[in-house]
């Protein structure tokens, strides 16, 4: 396990959302969802929206520089591009995403299928990744759209029936979860109780380890993610010479 004293066991990526427009004339992401996850975009140029649909039903946020905005687990968001739009994402529960905490908006009858799932979240490999990008983009926007409009007319069976499959597809893989957030989030906010708990005894032996950590410019390629071209930052404590 890789060690990260960065701030609630969380991670940072550079994103640049999608500039192409997506099958309804809209420049932006994949519409999906994290079912463990806390998300939150730090807006740091360009402008845009943030759609979402909820608890509460349909919106459209504004996203311009310096706007915060963040949403629960459940929340479905679809980052829309309206000019040159970069974020600074911050993700709760470092390593669940990658870990398959995240299920995108597929018609029905696909996030029903698991192995039709599969295959149209795939990106492949080599050139053929930005296309593969795009289609799935456009098939998330297609099962978007359905449930958008099913909220708006106050429907919300399509909804439910999304939450439904989407817990279908990862629970072969939830159980591995626990793991990661003990190990992370959990053990970070019990390090800090372990530290109240000496500094309220009078005891600052701790402060003898402090250290500053930054993080390697990133370099390569950046990656294809759901909402835009991503770069993750490593947050791994590095040692610091003396």
């Amino acid at each position: 396990m890789t060690v990260s004293s960065f701030p609630g066991g969380t991670s940072l990526s550079h994103l640049d959302i999608y500039d192409d427009p997506a099958s309804d004339g809209i420049r932006g992401g994949s519409p999906h969802m994290h079912l463990v996850s806390t998300e939150a975009y730090l807006v740091v140029g360009g402008r845009g929206a943030l759609q979402t649909i909820d608890s509460d039903g349909f919106r459209e946020a504004v996203l311009e520089s310096g706007s915060v905005v963040w949403f629960t687990p459940g929340t479905i968001h679809r980052a829309v591009n309206q000019g040159g739009l970069e974020v600074l994402v911050l993700m709760s529960n470092a390593g669940l995403p990658e870990a398959g905490d995240a299920v995108m908006t597929f018609p029905s009858e696909i996030v029903g299928d698991p192995a039709a799932y599969a295959d149209a979240a795939s990106l492949g490999e080599g050139d053929e990744r930005a296309a593969r990008a795009a289609r799935r983009r456009d098939l998330a926007v297609s099962g978007f759209e359905t449930l958008r409009d099913a909220v708006i007319d106050g429907d919300r069976t399509p909804l439910e029936e999304f939450y439904r499959q989407a817990g279908a597809i990862v629970r072969h893989r939830a159980a591995a979860w626990g793991r990661l957030v003990r190990e992370r989030a959990l053990a970070q906010a019990e390090q800090s109780l372990t530290l109240t708990d000496a500094v309220a005894r009078g005891d600052v032996t701790h402060l003898h380890d402090a250290r500053i950590h930054e993080a390697p410019t990133a370099s390569g390629d950046r990656a294809f993610g759901m909402c835009g071209r991503i770069r993750a930052y490593d947050l791994t404590d590095q040692e610091n010479p003396r």
